[in-house]
């Protein structure tokens, strides 16, 4: 019997890393379809109007129905799926939850400006826009481990991808971006350490990142060598 979730996948999104959390969490059955996004199959590009991953296609008695955008994947999971609640139960908390997710994306917006910068510039310019952003979240932790406290959220399965970054970037050079955020770093550390956490990437997952870093000549490989 086919999978009645199927989540199209690329191998480096932290997008993606988000929606295979929640479903992780939540220990929903989902089939992964990994593409190649510099050759979109014709059949992907139907269901996504954007040409984006990720794209979790449910199927229903009508047929399959393709949602895109991550963040509205991690709701329909959390809104439909029994298991771990992700989402505070508090209309203002769980606003509140959605506002950092959204926060979330600008420092990926930023983090994709630092690995794909080519000159010392812009990639300075990146790094210190990441490290203001991420002195914002540090103001905003309270007790951890995680973002809530005890609880996993969405929240979390947000910034999880975001911090794995640095697993490989931290190999290449101390960009001190933690230097100030104690409680960022404890954070980073209980999320590394999450079972749904290290499933959301595949064993290659160093390599692809450092290939991808190649590819666009970035200067966070010429301070590495």
């Amino acid at each position: 019997m086919a999978a009645a979730l199927k989540l199209i996948s690329h191998k480096l999104c932290p997008y993606v890393q988000r929606a295979v959390i929640a479903l992780t969490e939540k220990g929903v059955a989902f089939e992964r379809i990994d593409i190649d996004l510099a050759d979109k199959p014709d059949w992907f590009l139907k269901i996504s109007p954007l040409g984006k991953v990720p794209v979790l296609t449910v199927a229903t008695h009508q047929g399959e129905v393709a949602l895109f955008e991550s963040n509205v994947i991690c709701e329909y999971i959390e809104e439909t799926q029994a298991g771990l609640r992700l989402h505070p139960a508090d209309p203002l908390k769980r606003a509140e939850h959605r506002a950092w997710m959204e926060f979330g994306s600008a420092i990926l917006s930023d983090l994709w400006g630092l690995e794909t910068a080519a000159d010392a510039a812009t990639f300075e310019a990146k790094r210190h826009a990441v490290i203001a952003k991420f002195a914002r979240v540090e103001a905003a932790l309270r007790q951890g481990p995680f973002f809530a406290g005890e609880s996993f959220s969405l929240v979390d399965a947000v910034f999880a991808p975001i911090f794995r970054y640095f697993d490989i970037f931290d190999e290449l050079s101390d960009l001190h971006v933690f230097a100030e955020t104690p409680k960022l770093r404890a954070w980073r550390t209980a999320l590394a350490q999450r079972p749904s956490v290290k499933a959301a990437v595949g064993a290659d997952y160093p390599q692809l990142l450092r290939a991808f870093l190649a590819r666009h000549d970035a200067h966070l490989l010429k301070i590495a060598a």
